[in-house]
């Protein structure tokens, strides 16, 4: 659980509205007002909730809205977590399959993936990093990481659910685009704003400081002006877990199926560990906004972002390794008095067998994983004649996500010591044991734990950039129910590379006599989840495990461990679309309908590094001690063609019919 205390404090006083004290018993209110009094402004909640109601009735597309209160006002401290009261909204704290954390970080639409919904920011893309390595290695899709994000910077997010000809395309599910403020949009020439904040996270017991501030200035004449939004915050994450990690199968015909004819095609857990995942979160950065409009008919905005998260984490799992001694049926059989429940094996006892490990404990200590995303985009609104008008959208952005290094110990308990679990449904966690080992200890009766190995990819950077330019038309037409036509071109180009990462492997490392000689211990809390599993677990430092990591005991030796399955891979695509689109209104209903044509080249390198390449293959390298490997460019062209409609037919002052048909599109997974 977090709690967070904010303190804000603004440069614009507000002014009470005081009912007079006459009024208040009844007695006659004056016949005249003051003459001063033009306006009554409302503000706060519930203003920002009228405006969200507004913008969500009046669109012809089906869209929710959530508007700030105020400046740095969003309602919750994460965008994601504001997002999850939406109406078909689903929400993760994670991007791949690490498990979750503690602050939310993917947002889907309709049940599907997070990859098919796109985020937007100012009707733009963003070129992101993810900061865990198995979203840099594996395939995580075109999700943004919302963690990178602070809710301090929006104004308003428009969550549309419906497509048309004029959106930019990318979301199969629906799209996002998180609005930000505009110098000229506030009202008062000067206005400051600061945000000084603390969340406490229970678990690690840790209160971090949570820090943002806008300066907004603009002339008197409100034509020219600039914002400058800046954010620092910190926290403290820490994860305590039981992880049941998968399941394998009892093949039919093994050694274990034969002798025990009713465990043919049982599953069982493949691994279940005691997890602890600590992190320290520091996400900084700002928005810088130029805006400048030398005329009523003609302006140009400049804005800037960058956001960039350290999150140096540390993950320790010890866990009962049931794919090592049961090895699909080949191994070890469980004792008399197994339990098979809908085809499962949810409990199971197996006698310890000399020389056979029934554990397997990973630490791995990640110090300077990162993630981090910019951009630059002009926006320019020209309207030239009472009936047409242009938008013209330039940018570019980059994103990184960096994992330099993951220091890694890998060690054998459990030798001989058998092993048992039992799972307890959905209620609590599961109970497992590795027999009687002493698991609060390296060295359990003086004697070091087993090596099993050093792994981990290293030198991992995976490098985002987009750039675009769009020109869009309006052409107010006023004839009969059609109102405007809509028309537009956009171009893209998106690039994503990972070269370089390899995979570390033990040298020195494997003796054990390189063990550090003192350890910690899991918290004394650990075990909150129902189960009875190992406690009071030992384990090394980060910083322990950077020297456990050193030259001598581990190679990293960027030629020899090149390893292709750490992610390599080069994406470079160029996309152009046009479209056409027509606005109608009528007396109590509005729509539009048009088409949009997208035209997606994609070049691409695939690396292999299997049996397909030899020392023979042309542009093999031969360096990588696990094999040649080699790069096949492979290109392709997609033409799309998207075909859209919307209908809103007004029924009642408070009762809208809505109708919506779209063919919508989602590029590949990375």
């Amino acid at each position: 659980m977090n709690r967070q205390v904010t303190i804000a404090i603004k440069s614009a006083l507000g002014v009470a509205m005081l009912t007079p004290a006459a009024l208040a018993f009844g007695q006659a209110a004056p016949t005249s007002a003051p003459a001063n009094l033009e306006e009554i402004v409302v503000t706060g909640i519930r203003f920002s909730m009228q405006q969200s109601l507004d913008a969500k009735r009046n669109a012809d597309v089906v869209q929710d809205v959530i508007t700030a209160e105020d400046i740095g006002k969003m309602p919750d401290k994460n965008i994601a977590d504001s997002l999850q009261r939406v109406p078909g909204i689903t929400i993760s704290s994670a991007g791949a399959s690490e498990g979750g954390f503690d602050e939310n970080d993917r947002v889907s639409m309709r049940g599907t993936n997070a990859s098919l919904t796109q985020t937007l920011i100012n009707g733009h893309n963003v070129a992101a990093g993810d900061w865990f390595v198995l979203n840099q290695t594996g395939t995580v899709g075109r999700s943004i990481s919302y963690t990178l994000l602070p809710s301090e910077l929006v104004s308003q997010v428009v969550v549309r659910k419906s497509s048309s000809a004029s959106l930019v395309e990318g979301g199969v599910a629906g799209s996002i685009d998180i609005i930000t403020r505009k110098p000229l949009d506030i009202s008062k020439p000067f206005t400051f704003e600061a945000s000084l904040g603390e969340v406490y996270a229970d678990l690690p017991k840790k209160s971090d400081p949570q820090l943002s501030g806008l300066i907004n200035w603009h002339n008197g004449d409100n034509t020219f002006g600039v914002m400058i939004q800046g954010f620092s915050e910190k926290r403290h994450l820490q994860r305590d877990g039981v992880e049941l990690l998968g399941y394998d199968t009892i093949a039919a015909g093994s050694a274990i199926a034969l002798a025990h004819p009713d465990l043919a095609g049982v599953v069982y857990p493949t691994d279940i560990g005691a997890a602890l995942f600590t992190q320290t979160r520091t996400r900084t950065g700002g928005l810088v906004d130029i805006e400048w409009k030398p005329t009523d008919s003609l302006n140009f905005d400049l804005s800037g972002f960058t956001s960039n998260l350290n999150a140096p984490n540390y993950n320790r799992n010890y866990l009962l390794w049931n794919t090592h001694y049961i090895n699909s049926g080949a191994g070890q059989a469980p004792d008399a008095g197994y339990v098979v429940q809908n085809g499962t094996l949810t409990k199971a006892t197996f006698t310890g067998v000399p020389g056979t490990f029934y554990g397997v404990y990973d630490q791995i200590s990640r110090p300077d994983e990162k993630e981090s995303a910019n951009f630059i985009n002009l926006d320019t609104n020209w309207k030239v004649s009472d009936r047409l008008g242009f938008f013209l959208q330039l940018g570019t952005s980059t994103g990184d996500g960096k994992t330099p290094t993951q220091d890694v110990s890998e060690t054998l308990p459990g030798q001989s010591a058998g092993a048992s679990w039992q799972l307890n449904g959905l209620g609590h966690g599961p109970n497992f044991a590795l027999g009687a080992t002493d698991n609060s200890t390296p060295f359990p009766g003086g004697t070091p734990v087993a090596f099993g190995w050093i792994f981990g990819a290293q030198n991992v950077d995976v490098k985002d950039k987009e750039d675009w330019a769009k020109l869009d038309g309006t052409f107010h037409m006023d004839s009969g129910p059609w109102t405007d036509l809509k028309f537009g071109a956009r171009a893209e180009k998106h690039d994503r590379t990972s070269t370089g990462a390899i995979a570390q492997g033990p040298t020195g490392g494997s003796n054990p006599a390189t063990y550090p000689t003192t350890w910690s211990n899991y918290p004394s809390d650990f075990n909150s989840f129902g189960g009875t599993i190992p406690t009071n677990i030992w384990y090394w430092t980060p910083a322990q495990l950077a020297a456990y990591n050193s030259a001598a005991n581990v190679n990293r030796d960027p030629l020899a461990r090149v390893y292709i399955p750490n992610g390599w891979m080069e994406v470079h695509e160029k996309t152009d679309a046009a479209y056409v689109q027509g606005d109608f209104k009528g007396e109590g209903w509005s729509g539009n309908v048009g088409v949009r044509l997208v035209r997606t080249i994609e070049n691409t390198v695939v690396y292999a590094q299997d049996s397909s390449v030899t020392a023979t293959t042309p542009g093999a390298v031969l360096t990588s001690a696990f094999g040649p490997y080699v790069g096949r460019p492979v290109d392709q062209t997609y033409n799309d063609v998207l075909p859209s409609a919307n209908l809103k037919i007004d029924l009642a002052k408070d009762l809208l019919l809505r109708f919506a048909a779209a063919e919508t599109m989602t590029r590949a997974d990375y």
